[in-house]
């Protein structure tokens, strides 16, 4: 009998040292590939996406948030389909303290102080309205910036068809008196003051509003 369990202790140990022998190389290989695979790029989301991964953040400032604005963001670093942005800043108030307070959104680290996720910007007084703009229930937002730029580039309007095709594309949404709803707007150019030409679509409908500078 202890001949035979020598043997085949040594037998098992050989097979040990093959098996690993073999299955190493392909162990080390597959590691190799998983450390050369790239990143995959960074992605612009629409406006909404943005809103509700910024609300934890502004519940924890305060339960009774209510958002007042929230404004696109195009990244150079970011590739930005129609309705979508690399980052997004959303304005939440509390009108329990009187305060409201910025909040962003960065699909990745960029220029101009950009970071990835979601982090808190600047906080000031609050005392009713932001410019025309008053706080709304974030039920009021049922159609997000993708169905809105869907809905603004249907309307028949010499302007948007003239608009040269590399014009950026932004999203403002807020709830002022100009509308019974909270609306977005769809701007063709950086900022509402510089864009070319712009169209409003209730963001509670879907429906088309009105034509803007």
């Amino acid at each position: 009998m202890k001949p035979f369990t020598s043997s085949y202790v040594v037998l098992a140990a050989v097979g040990f040292v093959l098996t690993s022998a073999c299955s190493s190389p392909t162990t080390s290989t597959t590691q190799e590939k998983k450390a050369e695979a790239p990143a995959p790029p960074p992605e612009a989301i629409t406006g909404r996406s943005a809103f509700y991964k910024m609300l934890p953040s502004a519940r924890q400032w305060s339960t009774d948030v209510k958002g007042i604005q929230l404004t696109s963001i195009q990244l150079k670093e970011v590739k930005a389909d129609p309705g979508k942005a690399g980052a997004w800043r959303g304005v939440f108030v509390s009108e329990s303290k009187g305060r409201m307070k910025t909040f962003l959104w960065a699909a990745v680290d960029a220029e101009g102080g950009y970071r990835q996720g979601t982090w808190p910007g600047s906080e000031d007084s609050f005392r009713g309205r932001m410019g025309q703009a008053a706080p709304f229930f974030l039920q009021a937002l049922q159609h997000d910036s993708d169905e809105a730029y869907q809905a603004a580039i249907k309307v028949d309007d010499p302007a948007l068809k003239a608009a040269p095709k590399d014009t950026p594309i932004n999203f403002l949404l807020e709830f002022t008196p100009r509308h019974p709803n909270l609306a977005w707007r769809v701007l063709w150019g950086e900022t509402v003051g510089t864009a070319r030409y712009s169209v409003f679509v209730d963001a509670t409908t879907g429906q088309f509003l009105e034509k803007g500078r």
